[in-house]
């Protein structure tokens, strides 16, 4: 499930077109913070999700966030926006911060 400012948006069906990536910054991500996207889409099936706004670096035109969800074990932060309806990943990486933020 997927809830953004309150609203819940319901389990993400991982074949679901819903989940979008660009497959160069998938592998950018791979081999800077040895996670590919393919792995990261799982963290928003976590029952106990987190979903935080990134205000750093969102701006009037695009909101961006931060999604930490249990994954493999691990708590992996994902970076996405969502887009013509779409949730489109830019990152995700295993952080301390994420961990903190999740628990």
């Amino acid at each position: 499930m997927l809830v953004l400012y309150g609203i819940l948006y319901g389990r993400i069906d991982m074949k679901d077109s819903n989940l979008l990536w660009d497959d160069l910054k998938n592998e950018q991500n791979r081999i800077k913070h040895k996670v590919g996207f393919e792995i990261a889409q799982y963290a928003f099936n976590d029952p106990k999700r987190v979903v935080a706004r990134d205000t750093k670096h969102s701006t009037v035109d695009e909101q961006r966030f931060f999604y930490y969800g249990m994954v493999e074990g691990n708590i992996l932060t994902v970076r996405f926006t969502l887009r013509n309806g779409k949730i489109r990943i830019f990152g995700a990486g295993y952080w301390r911060e994420g961990r903190k933020k999740y628990y």
